[in-house]
């Protein structure tokens, strides 16, 4: 093959799988709407099974089914002929998946599953298969071709079918009213759980090693706590404690370029009055976005007193995955 034949062969694989997902949405009808509310309304969990393309699809599934609120497990169609069907409960729903609705080690299950009366959901592209006729609901992931020349390798097919789990899954994240802190419950690692979940308080910084001085503090003393608590910053207070002003490095440093005379001067001299602030129930995340937007690198955290208890370098918040660039 030349390199531009790779490239018209690259290109017509995907135009063919991409219609056979959209016209999948031909398929969600009333069957789809009947499937959403079984598992909806059921106590027990949803179990896939399928063999060889179709079981790695249903693996798919069952993740994503898993991580937006339905609780899943894969189930071996082998495997639950020597044993493992003791895991289904008569309250789960069972998803069967077969290109043709005739797979053998599939079809195996059907009287064992009809006997303990669990609902059954075919997933298959045959409506006048054994598995279609013989499920409670039929969910059809007919494709007009497969994307391999030889019409063999399950490839349109297995697409449709991870496009139909998606919907499945979402239809039923949006009729449970799941949201995203839901969302994140079930995503703790990661830069994406991060930013849904993890708050100020668990991260900033606080006590001792928040840098502060007073509003008479000396230029010397600000140096030196600016140098001493390597955050590029200090918070500036009053005598009672509450917030007054902010001073960062880059504010001694325009200070000396325009005069080295600084011996008399004070904090409250230098200091950049109603500094930025947020309270420390918010968002990382919100927090990280509010210093971008400002371009500042350090947010500090007060109380309802207006005391300084925290503050939240940029570069610590990067550093923790939760920038989305």
């Amino acid at each position: 093959m030349t390199d531009n034949e790779i490239i018209q062969k690259g290109k017509e694989v995907i135009r063919i799988e991409s219609e056979a997902v959209a016209n999948l949405a031909n398929s969600i009808d009333g069957e789809f709407t009947k499937a959403v509310n079984v598992i909806y309304e059921s106590t027990g969990r949803v179990i896939l099974t399928g063999m060889g393309k179709s079981g790695l699809i249903a693996r798919k599934i069952v993740a994503t089914l898993n991580s937006t609120g339905t609780a899943a497990i894969f189930l071996h169609p082998t495997d639950a002929l020597h044993g493992d069907l003791g895991m289904v409960r008569k309250e789960d729903v069972v998803i069967l998946i077969s290109k043709s609705g005739n797979t053998e080690e599939i079809l195996n299950l059907l009287p064992m599953l009809k006997r303990m009366k669990v609902k059954l959901i075919a997933m298959s592209g045959v409506k006048s298969s054994r598995l279609g006729n013989e499920c409670d609901i039929f969910l059809n992931i007919g494709v007009k071709e497969e994307a391999c020349p030889h019409d063999l390798a399950p490839t349109s097919s297995t697409t449709a079918t991870l496009a139909m789990g998606d919907a499945l899954s979402v239809a039923l994240l949006q009729r449970r009213g799941f949201t995203a802190e839901d969302f994140a419950f079930f995503h703790p690692g990661g830069s994406l759980g991060k930013r849904l979940s993890l708050e100020i308080k668990e991260i900033m910084i606080q006590g001792e090693r928040i840098p502060k001085v007073s509003v008479g503090s000396s230029i010397k003393d600000v140096i030196l706590e600016i140098t001493s608590k390597r955050l590029g910053t200090t918070t500036v207070i009053n005598n009672d404690g509450s917030l007054t002003g902010i001073i960062t490095d880059g504010d001694l440093r325009r200070l000396l370029e325009k005069t080295l005379d600084i011996k008399n001067l004070t904090a409250k001299d230098i200091m950049t009055r109603n500094p930025k602030v947020m309270k420390e129930n918010y968002l990382a995340s919100f927090a990280l976005q509010q210093m971008e937007n400002f371009k500042i690198t350090a947010m500090i955290i007060i109380d309802d007193s207006n005391r300084p208890i925290g503050i939240i370098h940029l570069h610590d918040l990067i550093n923790l995955g939760l920038s989305q660039r």
